[in-house]
């Protein structure tokens, strides 16, 4: 290219992000995020990251030591959680009721490891007798499971009895909780999870890049024993433990400016307090959920299963979810987001996640939602959601 292309300054769309992530940004942490840069070995930076370590363990319920933010989206903290846990040879017992316990088994299988199932259907969580038959079965070595299926907006319930069949068997226990940490409840400690992954821009409100992880003791011995090394250099939890750990020994180039970041939204989450920000989810969840059964449109997720933090709603026969989807985006500057996998084309995924989880946002969603569905001949009454979520507020 002979000429400098002709990019003009930034100026991205100001939209209300109300599908399964990113969820709206706190400008405390854009503030964050404009301050200036140190060093990763700078004296005031290893300063930050005890703060973020610390911050992590009372978001995630946990004492474990180590409790990082992994340089990457989601996906590389889950990355890292599986590929290090997981060796060659070893024996993974992943769930099939969802699309990210697909990804769960994908990654497993590349780390080396065999993977096996344990069965539920889509829009239904494990049944804890499932999973017990399926360690008689397969004797595996790692249990994943996914705390809150951002697929098809189920919570699993049960989590003690889940890890307590594993531990019985002499298995780790592997949690995606990616939508639930610092929305629904989740005690990492005292539901016996080895390790927990997440990531940031869901209900922490944080932009992608700087993900939580966690590993107890035991998860990090079976680490630090491997026969092999980890399939990931830059993801290898040996390695990063020096980084931070009690060395502060260089690894990589950490991406400060996102560490400030999750500083600050975990800042906004002890300020509030974790069970006051897991009750103010449910209750600002709820009022969208009796706004959207007001206007007449049904919920995916069975009411025992229902996980606040993305709410999945069925498509009414006859209309194009996409359009509606394009339609609330150039019409509102509102997002949400179709189904995946299975469920393409039958749900629309609508969070309710960190600084998204709003009373203003909610009634803007229900009111551009409505309208949009009258526009394209769905049968809804606007006037009636809103009043029921009022009721509900």
């Amino acid at each position: 290219m002979d000429e400098a292309p002709a990019v003009g300054e930034l100026s991205p769309p100001d939209r209300t992000l109300m599908g399964p992530g990113p969820s709206d940004v706190h400008p405390r942490v854009l503030k964050a995020m404009s301050t200036p840069l140190v060093g990763h070995l700078d004296p005031s930076f290893i300063e930050i990251m005890d703060e973020v370590q610390d911050l992590l363990r009372y978001t995630f319920r946990t004492d474990n030591k180590w409790t990082i933010p992994v340089s990457g989206t989601g996906s590389a903290a889950m990355e890292a959680a599986i590929g290090n846990v997981v060796e060659p040879g070893d024996t993974m017992l992943v769930p099939t009721n969802g699309y990210f316990g697909d990804r769960m088994a994908s990654m497993a299988e590349r780390a080396g490891g065999e993977v096996v199932t344990v069965d539920a259907p889509w829009g239904q969580p494990l049944d804890p007798a499932a999973v017990e038959a399926a360690f008689d079965e397969h004797s595996p070595d790692v249990f994943g499971f996914v705390h809150a299926e951002t697929s098809t907006g189920v919570l699993q319930p049960s989590v003690p009895e889940l890890t307590d069949i594993a531990h019985a068997n002499d298995a780790l226990v592997i949690a995606d909780s990616v939508t639930s940490l610092g929305g629904v409840e989740l005690r990492v400690d005292e539901w016996g999870i080895d390790v927990a992954y997440s990531g940031p821009q869901k209900c922490l409100s944080c932009p992608p890049g700087a993900s939580p992880l966690t590993l107890n003791d035991d998860a990090m011995d079976k680490v630090l024993s491997r026969e092999s090394e980890a399939r990931s250099w830059y993801l290898d939890i040996s390695l990063l433990e020096g980084y931070w750990g009690d060395e502060r020994a260089y690894h990589h180039t950490a991406p400060i400016t996102n560490v400030y970041a999750l500083r600050e939204a975990l800042r906004l989450v002890a300020e509030e307090g974790i069970e006051d920000r897991w009750d103010r989810h449910l209750r600002v969840a709820g009022a969208l959920k009796a706004g959207v059964e007001g206007m007449g449109l049904e919920m995916n997720a069975p009411e025992d299963f229902w996980l606040p933090s993305l709410n999945t709603v069925r498509v009414p026969d006859g209309v194009d979810d996409g359009a509606v989807i394009q339609q609330l985006l150039d019409e509102y500057d509102l997002e949400i987001a179709s189904g995946l996998g299975a469920l393409e084309g039958d749900i629309w995924r609508i969070g309710c996640m960190g600084h998204s989880a709003r009373r203003k946002n909610v009634s803007y969603l229900l009111a551009a939602l409505g309208n949009a569905l009258g526009e394209h001949g769905a049968t809804v009454d606007v006037d009636a959601g809103l009043a029921a979520m009022s009721e509900r507020f």
